[in-house]
Order: C-alpha cells, then structure tokens, then sequence
C-alpha cells in the first residue's frame, strides 16, 4: 500500500512542478538588481526625514517583488560614487536577462542644464563647485546603460526645493531627461514635473513614495500602466499641486508582480486610447474630452501629462476650478521643453531662441551664461581654422600664395596670426643665376674645386692676400655671407 501512495506523491510533486515551469511569474523569469539611496543626513542643510523612511519603505517592496536590494545611507561623494560602481559590477556579472533598478530618494539639482544627485557632505560656495562636489544623473545612467540588461528603472524622489543659499542661480527642480536619445530599455520617473518642486510631505513618506508602495503591490500592472496611477494618486494628494512625470525607452514588458487572477480595474473614465501612449494631436484629445464630467476629464489629462492634453481640458473647461493650475503646469512644461531642446542643441541660436520666450524665467540667468560660453566657443573657431596656413609659411619650400585669416565672430579684435603668414623677406629668393666658376688653380690647390662659388666680397677678399691663403678667403667669405643673411632676419 505504501509505494501506491508514494508513487501519487510523486506524480503529484512532478506535474505541480511542470505547472510552475509552465506558466512562470515575470520575477522568476528574470534575475532583479535594486539599489536604494536614502539621503536624510545632510550636514550643511537641514535634515530630510522622510528620505530615510522613503528609502526603507522601498527596500521592503522591492525585497517582495523578488529584487536582491542593496541598500545605502547619508553617502558622501567618494561613497555614492563607489556603490554605484559596485552595484554596476553586480549587474554587470548576473547578465544580460537582469532588471536593474535605482532609487534615491534625497536632494537633487539642476545646474547648467545638467541633474546631479546630492551627496550629504556637498558645501557649496557657488554654482561652479556642483559639478566637482555633486555627482551626475548622466553618469549614473550612462554607467547602466554600458551594460546589456533587460530594462534599467529609476526613480527619483530628489525633486525638493533648492537649500542652499550659495546657488541662487540654479533652476527649480530638475531638468527633462530624454531615455529616447540613450540606449534603449531605460525607464526615468520622477516625483514631480520637471522644472517643478516636490514636497516631502507631513506623514511618514513622501507623497511620491506613498504612491508607489500603495499602487505598485497591484498585481499584473504593466509599468507605464502603474506610473499612470501613481501619478493620479500624487495628484489628488497634493491638490494638483505635485505631478509626477516619467520617460520610458523601454523595449520589454515589466510588472513588480506577476499574473493574477482576473482583471486589473481601468482608471475612472479610462478608454482603450487615454491609455495608449500619448501620441495624440490637440484635435484627438478635444474630440476625447468633449462631453465628459470635469472630474473624468482632468484625471484623463493627468494620467496621459502631454502638452496637446492639458492645452485641450484648458480650452473646453475654462471655467473649472483646477484650469489655473493646470495653466501653470502647462507653461512650465513648455518651458522646460524649450529648455531641454535649447541644451541638447547647445548652440548660439538656441539659446537666444529660448531667451526671446522666457527671458524672465528662472533660468534665463544661466541661458545667459551658456550664450556667452559658446560665443566664446565660436570665436575660437577662424583661430584654429588658420593652422594650416601657418603650417605652409614655416614649410621648406615658399608659398605661392598666402591666404587671408578669417574673420572672427568679434571683428573689432584682430586676430593674433597676422606677423606669422607674413610674406618672407624678398631677398631669400635668389633668382639671378650664379657667376661662372674661376678656372681651376695649379696643382698643389686643385682642392679649390670642391669648395662654393664665393659671393663678389669674399672673392674680392681672397685676391688680396693670395693663393697661399685661398682656402682661408673663401671660407672667410662664406662665413661672412651667412652673418649678413642672418642679420637681415
């Protein structure tokens, strides 16, 4: 009777097994790299208690959503930048079917067009000690993005307000970060819009990170599916005040938990097109929004965060209460577009094209500041343009021609080359073909023959002392035409 019982179980215990190798979860499939960051003990600045708690929060949901966590706190610079680069070397050697994921939750700063993540002993003086002091979102993405994953995710809650009194001039929360112009497969999402600033909120955790450790435990949400609702949750929290915002280049499907049975509830008034991907013209979103309650509309609007959308509910709900505030998410979204475009380009034009609209905004001062870096730029360019004349004039064999420099970007400073294409000296060019040799001497000083035709001086010289002293004249008058020719120089 035993082995009957036995052989079911193990019956049993193969086909269980075969049904889970069948139909697997999205964490099992693949192997998950996370790396939280949690920045509350700032040393010149006051504290920020809810990193700490942001930081902790998410090591916990992650953990269950099958991620191996490293977690790190109140780094230095020298400490960032070390587990990044040992986190990098994990993901690195677990291969190329690894997420990784990044949060930080901290200070952040936009300076010069450039993100940087805030370490907790950063003393700044001015805007310039940032890029020495801070370390760079570019650098951390671009340190990912090296290696071949599956998808790389980040999420910043590093949208809070400027503390440092020294960098008056740096912009309101961080700039757009484009994950279409990287490698593909990256996922950014911030706490709020971009040029906007976060609140840390009065509970435990930020008003981001609470939305996210509510939303992200719904099983079977594809990723933009779930930022979608984040950002909605943030939303109605704050009173519109806070809007979070992501880019995505991502080429594969992610959940944080897998397949569950039945299906996920749609957004309130959500259709199959306000969840598509946001590629719609103002006509399609008026068109989408037209007869709908304001509710339903402004959460539809929100959910998609695109110029066309907000420009549509603006228009057709005027007089609704949240219209002023979505105006003004409107034009900062515009603006920080522009200025996006206007660093990415990084040319004389763009930012005179961006200053001709928003010369009063808060980065007008630095839009300044990069104008004249790159007029500076330019006017190095007709310098440097004039190496290979110069390289022609100093050559052995005589220009036919020299060409004129051009003209620099300022014309009331001449350039500094003009003494060195200079024409050589006319005298260097012996056109009149030399006089015919002297017959040859007697015997005893036939060596005269393979010395130089001397000039008219030194012949001159060596007759008067005499053919006993001949090789002393015409070395006399070699010697004597080579000083005259070098004081002519």
């Amino acid at each position: 009777m035993r082995r009957p019982v036995f052989s079911n179980f193990l019956l049993a215990s193969g086909l269980l097994a075969l049904a889970q190798l069948a139909t697997p979860t999205d964490a099992a499939a693949e192997t998950r790299l996370a790396l939280v960051i949690g920045q509350s003990a700032y040393r010149t600045v006051p504290e920020l208690p809810n990193a700490a708690n942001d930081a902790k929060g998410m090591t916990e949901l992650l953990g269950n959503a099958g991620f191996t966590v490293t977690t790190a706190a109140n780094l230095s610079q020298n400490e960032m930048r070390a587990a990044i680069s040992d986190f990098a070397g994990k993901v690195g050697a677990s291969g190329a079917d690894t997420v990784a994921l990044v949060f930080y939750a901290g200070h952040g700063l936009q300076i010069d067009g450039e993100n940087y993540l805030v370490p907790v002993d950063l003393d700044p003086k001015r805007e310039a000690d940032i890029p020495l002091q801070g370390v760079r979102l570019n650098d951390l993405l671009n340190t990912l993005g090296a290696l071949p994953t599956r998808a790389r995710i980040f999420m910043l809650d590093a949208c809070r307000n400027n503390p440092f009194p020294a960098l008056s001039g740096a912009g309101h929360g961080l700039a757009i970060v484009d994950t279409k112009a990287g490698a593909p497969g990256s996922f950014i999402s911030y706490s709020t819009s971009p040029g906007a600033e976060a609140e840390d909120g009065n509970g435990i955790d930020s008003p981001y990170t609470a939305a996210v450790l509510t939303v992200a435990k719904q099983p079977n949400l594809a990723i933009e599916e779930m930022f979608k609702r984040i950002r909605v949750a943030v939303a109605q929290s704050t009173d519109g005040r806070q809007i979070p915002w992501e880019s995505s280049s991502l080429t594969t499907d992610f959940r944080f938990f897998g397949e569950s049975s039945g299906s996920t509830p749609a957004l309130p008034g959500a259709s199959a097109m306000a969840l598509a991907g946001g590629t719609r013209s103002l006509e399609d979103w008026r068109k989408e929004l037209r007869g709908k309650p304001a509710m339903v509309a402004y959460e539809l609007v929100i959910t998609e965060d695109t110029v066309p959308a907000y420009q549509a509910y603006i228009e057709l709900y005027a007089q609704d209460a949240r219209t002023p505030r979505l105006r003004t998410v409107l034009e900062r979204r515009r603006q920080m577009l522009a200025w996006e475009r206007a660093t990415a380009i990084n040319t004389r034009a763009s930012f005179e094209a961006y200053l001709a609209n928003w010369d009063n905004s808060d980065l007008a001062a630095t839009a300044r500041r990069l104008l004249l870096r790159v007029q500076n730029r330019n006017y190095a360019l007709p310098v440097a343009a004039t190496a290979t004349p110069v390289a022609v004039a100093m050559a052995p064999t005589c220009p036919c021609s020299t060409p004129s420099p051009a003209t620099p970007v300022n014309p009331s400073v001449p350039p500094t080359i003009k003494k060195r294409v200079d024409t050589p000296p006319k005298r260097k060019v012996v056109e009149t073909p030399p006089k015919p040799r002297r017959p040859p001497p007697p015997d005893e000083v036939v060596v005269y023959e393979r010395a130089p035709p001397p000039p008219p001086a030194a012949v001159g010289v060596g007759i008067g002392i005499g053919i006993g002293m001949g090789r002393g004249g015409y070395g006399g008058g070699y010697g004597g035409s080579a000083r005259g020719d070098y004081r002519r120089y």
